[in-house]
């Protein structure tokens, strides 16, 4: 017998798109049988009621045999031998047209009652679809409660309470989602026998009924009627073993610990996978629904190549959402929920926010997305290639003890292996400065822009009096708009680490090397964004929305500055910074920048140049002079296309005429 399609129990409690789209076309065969059912047990009971009409009425139920080919089942697979079958009976109906007289107690019981049992008992789902429609609903309002549960202010009390009502609500779906799918995947052999058995009893009572039965038909039909027999029992037996088997794995499915139905159950260490190139699960989508009104609407998402794919319940197939070629994802605060994080074009655009259900889910996401963005599933071993990265990753902020170890990092250093494109990268010269003299193994990394040395200088600055507003004196505001250079960048503060020395640019490249890797080693993908202001006296930074100035440097401090040699948006700088006892520190800034690297290290370099040309009178002429001004000659034009490298000049003396 041709094998039965089926719905899969263990996919009853994940409850995905493709299921729910199976689910339904398991529900159109249901519906389409209950309506084949109905009009066959007319014409029987037609049959049966009107002895005086049996000649039309078996005319009726020769046609409607013949009618099952035609119902077009969405599972209509392995039904060949029941529309044989069918067909030889309606032929067998069309010969005993006239025989049929009286038969009423025997077709009562061999034809009639098998097919009322059968629509009673078997096609009776319905009760279980309302069942599993109503435990699907209070599973999203439980979610949808949990969702919101605040972050900030989190009661554990009305946490632990609602992620008690989130497992009841998922166990009591997943419950009616397996016994709906048992009694539906039951039904696909029922409506089999269902189908055959009436007619069996029917044409045997006709020969036990009629003494010219036997001579007409009993040679003919015993082979016939003996193969129908076997292959109702063949089915019969494939029942009862799927049906155990069902049974079985029922018990098994719902035999598994709360952590399946609880979300969130291991807050403290969830075992994630940070070597994902591709995850599907339930996200929440935030919608902007007004000027300050969002939604959030629970989809199912998946990873398809270099995309993110979105697809509703119902829904046949998923569509595009976001390319997530060259994109970052960061973690976000969004409207005090836990587990949101953001996805950014390659552009510098936000694009979509997402809301995981759990902190592992939060967390393989992200690295998932981060996977994807660097393009690895298009290598040959997308697995081993994310592997190795974050292998790589974790060895740059692993300090290294020993001299052996060293040694060994070192010759590593100087035969990487590109594991994207297969090129071997030269060897590095061997006058380069070994990464232990520019940067003290286990040096620790600062990912907040106020530092403690910061700090302690402020504390020490001779009584000078910090305005809380972070509006600077009179003093200093006269001269920064005196200054004859004043450019400003958009950038984000990636981290920065104390160094041992500023001889050479190496010393930015293995901190950004480290600051990059300590930051996906921990998972910290939230940045601040600021505005660097260039001047010819020093370098500030600056919150583009109060406009508070939130740490500056003394331009004459900055001893070394460099662009990342491979990505121009990353930018660092060198600056030594005078201790109370003397001493000198050094210590190193990154920086992610709307604009090429090059742009501000040009404009650094100028701020340096005019700092020299104003020890000589002349020589500042000199500099000015050779400089593109504007008409009015107020200030300075770095390059003709600053506005759209998203750079942003100012104009000296704007604040005072204003």
């Amino acid at each position: 017998m041709p094998a039965v399609d089926k719905l899969l129990l263990e996919e009853a409690l994940q409850d995905s798109p493709q299921t729910r789209s199976l689910l339904s076309v398991f529900e159109e065969d249901a519906g389409t049988l209950t309506e084949y059912t109905n009009q066959l047990l007319q014409a029987m009971q037609r049959v049966y009621g009107a002895q005086n009409e049996m000649c039309l009425a078996t005319q009726q139920l020769s046609k409607q045999l013949l009618a099952y080919e035609k119902q077009n089942f969405a599972l209509g697979k392995g039904d060949e031998e029941v529309i044989s079958s069918l067909h030889y009976f309606s032929k067998v109906v069309d010969e005993l047209n006239i025989l049929h007289t009286e038969l009423a107690k025997q077709l009562a019981d061999t034809m009639v009652l098998p097919i009322i049992q059968f629509r009673e008992k078997d096609l009776t789902v319905s009760t279980l679809k309302d069942l599993f429609g109503l435990a699907s609903n209070e599973h999203d309002v439980s979610m949808a409660k949990y969702s919101r549960l605040p972050k900030r202010k989190e009661n554990e009390k009305v946490k632990a309470e609602v992620a008690k009502e989130v497992a009841n609500a998922r166990r009591k779906q997943h419950l009616s989602s397996l016994q709906y799918y048992c009694a539906l995947n039951a039904l696909q052999y029922r409506k089999r026998i269902a189908m055959v058995e009436p007619m069996l009893g029917y044409t045997q009572g006709q020969i036990n009924f009629f003494k010219k039965g036997a001579e007409m038909f009993s040679k003919r039909m015993d082979s016939f009627l003996s193969s129908v027999s076997n292959m109702v029992q063949s089915i019969q037996r494939d029942l009862d073993a799927e049906a155990e088997a069902m049974r079985v794995s029922q018990q098994d499915l719902l035999s598994v610990s709360e952590s399946v139905y609880t979300p969130d159950s291991d807050v403290t260490s969830p075992a994630i996978n940070r070597n994902l190139i591709q995850k599907a699960g339930y996200l929440n989508l935030r919608n902007k629904t007004g000027l300050v009104t969002t939604t959030w609407d629970r989809l199912y998402f998946f990873t398809q190549g270099g995309n993110l794919m979105c697809q509703p319940r119902g829904a046949v197939a998923g569509g595009l959402i976001q390319d997530l070629d060259n994109c970052s994802v960061m973690a976000v605060d969004c409207e005090d929920r836990r587990y949101c994080f953001q996805i950014t074009t390659p552009t510098g655009k936000s694009g979509i926010t997402l809301q995981a259900e759990s902190k592992k889910e939060y967390e393989e996401w992200i690295s998932a997305i981060n996977n994807i963005s660097r393009q690895i599933y298009l290598s040959d071993n997308p697995e081993a290639v994310a592997i190795k990265l974050n292998q790589t990753a974790l060895q740059a902020v692993t300090p290294i003890t020993s001299f052996g170890k060293k040694q060994e990092m070192q010759c590593s250093r100087q035969n990487v292996k590109n594991i994207e494109n297969d090129k071997i990268i030269p060897n590095e010269p061997s006058n380069m400065q070994d990464c232990t003299q520019l940067i003290a193994p286990g040096t620790p990394i600062q990912f907040d822009i106020v530092l403690p040395a910061t700090e302690f200088l402020d504390q020490n600055r001779g009584g000078k009096r910090t305005n809380p507003f972070g509006e600077s004196e009179d003093g200093k505001k006269d001269e920064e708009e005196d200054s004859p250079l004043k450019q400003m960048f958009v950038v984000r503060f990636l981290g920065s680490m104390a160094v041992k020395s500023d001889s050479t640019n190496e010393v930015i490249y293995e901190a950004t090397r480290q600051v990059l890797a300590a930051r996906a080693i921990h998972n910290i993908f939230r940045t601040t964004e600021s505005h660097l202001m260039v001047t010819s006296k020093n370098l500030r930074l600056i919150d583009p929305q109060t406009q508070v100035t939130r740490t500056s440097f003394e331009l004459a401090s900055v001893t070394q500055f460099a662009a990342h040699q491979e990505n121009k948006r990353l930018i660092g700088f060198v600056v030594r910074i005078a201790e109370a006892l003397g001493e000198e520190s050094m210590s190193a800034y990154i920086f992610e920048s709307n604009t090429e690297g090059e742009k501000i290290c040009y404009a650094i370099s100028l701020g340096k140049e005019i700092i020299e040309a104003q020890k000589d009178p002349e020589a500042l002429a000199q500099l000015m002079r050779s400089m593109p001004l504007t008409n009015d000659g107020k200030f300075m034009l770095l390059n003709d296309q600053a506005e759209e490298d998203g750079t942003v000049c100012e104009e000296r003396g704007e604040e005072s005429e204003a």
